[in-house]
């Protein structure tokens, strides 16, 4: 598993979502989703979002996933 195939899942998943995903080794993944349907969501509900567009790869192929989930306004002011 890749860093890109990863962000092309969350996006396909989360269709406007924009994601950057960074990795060195292959199953520690750290990403940064932007998505404006996070609105009025908890952060462990828009973790679950993300979590879901992943399937088995999550605790499989891909052992660890940092996450920062940010509506369009909230990246704009971070």
């Amino acid at each position: 598993m890749d860093s890109e195939h990863i962000r092309a899942l969350i996006e396909a998943g989360l269709v406007g979502a924009s994601a950057q995903v960074g990795g060195d080794d292959g199953v520690h993944f750290q990403a940064r989703v932007v998505y404006a349907d996070f609105a009025g969501k908890l952060p462990l509900a828009r973790h679950r979002m993300v979590y879901a567009t992943l399937g088995d790869a999550l605790g499989g192929e891909i052992h660890a996933l940092s996450l920062q989930t940010l509506t369009p306004s909230e990246a704009a002011s971070a």
